[in-house]
């Protein structure tokens, strides 16, 4: 493995690249949108700076990472040369499968294609393929360059060669690579996603307020970020995206989605990344009030 393609220049994306270049990789990111990889491309900076004012890298560490990381939005260039791809793009079905169908036309025959899908099932996305004994899930944790966490998930077809050089890869990359088998919401998004719901659904009917109820599980289960802020952070729609996702995997109703989920994503409240969620924030500050 020299050679790596990350599809998607959005925080996942970026954050994947970032943690490649930064241990050696040849990178190459891929997206259609040049101002989102330009984007991109500063927030990877931003970060590295971040990493070298904390004295945790050397300026050495973040030039030679800078070095190992190009741009383009011509997939079939960038992935030529590529022994992995990994698709970060929007969790969107449809979109996905077109993206591997793409992949597996460009990309050369010993290259594995891993998703870095939270939900979407491994076996259908490998169906678009050629190769599905060489298409996996490497599902990062959000933010990539600091959460050790990889979710590494074998879809019906992938073959043990496969699994093998992945969880090796994860582990040169400093991940702690975990192996899980190909069902909807795989391990973390299945434990995560009904929590999260739960504690809409108890905003929702008035048990509690937004503040309270994050500091409920924050302070009592001590969990870094309470469920709702997590919400916020990670997106809205993703959350209901996934639920949907597991509610249609597994046909129980235990997995639907609170109304107030589904309203606040119709009226574009999508946490953080929209300004409002949970929580109102100010731009360019850490700082949120509640929007309840």
């Amino acid at each position: 493995m020299k050679q790596i393609a990350v599809i998607g220049a959005g925080t996942m994306g970026n954050g994947i690249a970032h943690v490649f270049a930064q241990h050696g990789y040849s990178v190459s990111l891929i997206d259609v949108n040049a101002e989102a990889l330009e984007k991109a491309v500063k927030t990877i900076t931003k970060n590295l700076d971040r990493q070298l004012a904390k004295e945790r890298i050397t300026q050495e560490v973040k030039d030679s990472t800078l070095a190992n990381l190009s741009t383009s939005t011509v997939l079939a260039e960038a992935a030529k040369n590529a022994d992995l791809i990994v698709e970060a793009a929007t969790e969107n079905p449809d979109i996905k499968f077109q993206i591997f169908k793409q992949m597996d036309e460009v990309a050369p025959t010993h290259c594995i294609l891993a998703t870095n899908t939270s939900s979407i099932s491994i076996t259908q996305i490998a169906a678009q393929t050629n190769r599905p004994n060489q298409v996996i899930g490497m599902h990062f944790m959000n933010p990539v360059p600091v959460m050790k966490l990889v979710e590494v998930i074998r879809g019906y077809g992938t073959s043990d060669e496969t699994t093998n050089t992945i969880m090796e890869l994860s582990a040169a990359i400093g991940k702690t690579p975990t192996e899980v088998n190909d069902y909807p919401g795989f391990v973390a998004n299945r434990i995560l996603m009904p929590m999260i719901n739960e504690a809409i659904y108890t905003l929702w009917e008035g048990v509690a307020g937004v503040e309270e109820i994050d500091t409920v599980m924050m302070l009592g289960m001590a969990h870094p970020m309470g469920p709702l802020h997590l919400a916020d952070f990670i997106g809205l729609d993703v959350c209901l995206s996934i639920l949907r996702v597991m509610q249609n995997g597994f046909g129980l109703d235990k997995y639907a989605p609170c109304p107030l989920l589904v309203n606040m994503v119709a009226a574009g409240r999508l946490g953080k990344k929209s300004g409002e969620g949970f929580y109102k924030y100010t731009p360019g500050s850490k700082e949120k009030v509640s929007a309840f």
